[in-house]
């Protein structure tokens, strides 16, 4: 499973990567991560004047900004204080109670992604189903509430790893540094509880976010097909500012798909084959977390304009670096005004 060198330094994961590696990899996207996470969060905060009151998806995205913020700093102290302390000195629950905080992490990241592609759906299509209209009204009341709820309820889904999980048992015989405070199922219970965790964590809230998907992709063929119709196909229809919420709502769907087929993979790798991937894992929520914070950046255009400028400013004090500038983007006189996202 391992792979080491002559003098047993160098490990390497199910992909041969070198844990060394990985911690480069994982560190470069964890600046990327907080940057974007902590840009969106602050100008989010900013941006609330008087007494208005906060929409739903500023909050989701305040309280996805800090789960990405607080799991990535976790990831990265576990990575290192597993590559400092090689030989597991310091107590192994330390690594299992992390592992298990950043499990929970994990979960609160996906399901507000899963509530915001959510509220971003119901902003762009109307339905006729009357239940279905019930429990939107429902989750768009209590967003605040679920905001607090799903961090609560994905520790209490990730505390039974500390019962029914056991720590691995690798291939014996081989000098070889294995990650320490890891936990497998290597039970019938722990099977079957690695099983659900899965289906809460991953397969319910893809599934949410693949039916949001699919109703917006139809809203939009359909919106398209009337407004080239009220035009008589003399030009092609425009959606103005609305297309960018779309754009941003199929892209969340789209990274997430991405980030659950190797998450689901590389799970299988370590219950069924005991692997050493979790750097792997980390480093692949790490990239998950900033494509989705510079996703919900671009569908806010004024936000998007505004960091464009921030990042060329500060590039104007070091003429060598001008080459790095993004172009601004200026928005034709007749465009209408912006969909509130």
């Amino acid at each position: 499973v391992y792979s080491t060198d002559v003098l047993g330094e160098k490990v390497t994961d199910m992909f041969g990567v070198s844990k060394l590696s990985l911690w480069v990899l994982t560190g470069l996207a964890a600046v990327t991560t907080v940057f974007f996470n902590v840009y969106i969060f602050l100008m989010t905060l900013w941006n609330k004047t008087g007494k208005k009151k906060r929409s739903p998806s500023e909050t989701l995205i305040m309280a996805l900004a800090v789960a990405d913020v607080t799991h990535q700093l976790m990831c990265y102290v576990w990575m290192t204080m597993d590559g400092v302390d090689s030989s597991c000195e310091i107590a192994e629950m330390f690594y299992t109670v992390l592992l298990v905080l950043m499990s929970s992490f994990k979960f609160t990241i996906i399901w507000d992604s899963s509530f915001l592609t959510f509220y971003y759906s119901t902003k762009l299509v109307s339905t006729p189903n009357h239940c279905y209209t019930q429990i939107q009204a429902a989750i768009l009341k209590h967003v605040t509430l679920a905001v607090f709820l799903i961090p609560l309820f994905g520790l209490a889904t990730c505390m039974p790893i500390l019962m029914v999980f056991q720590i691995g048992n690798y291939t014996e015989g081989v000098e070889q540094q294995i990650d320490c405070g890891v936990l497998l199922p290597e039970s019938t219970a722990g099977m079957v509880y690695d099983v659900i965790y899965l289906l809460l964590s991953d397969v319910l809230p893809g599934m949410v976010m693949l039916k949001c998907c699919i109703s917006i992709s139809i809203h939009l063929a359909i919106h398209l097909r009337h407004m080239k119709a009220s035009t008589n196909g003399a030009h092609p229809p425009k959606l103005g500012s609305q297309i960018r919420v779309v754009q941003m709502s199929l892209s969340l769907v789209a990274n997430f798909l991405i980030f659950l087929m190797v998450d689901l993979y590389i799970n299988y790798e370590v219950v069924v084959k005991h692997e050493n991937s979790l750097g792997v894992t980390f480093f692949i929520t790490s990239f998950y977390s900033t494509v989705t914070a510079m996703v919900l950046i671009y569908g806010k255009k004024t936000l998007w304009k505004t960091m464009i400028h921030d990042i060329n400013t500060c590039l104007d004090a070091y003429p060598y670096l001008s080459c790095l500038k993004m172009p601004k983007q200026n928005s034709p006189p007749s465009e209408p005004p912006e969909v509130k996202t």
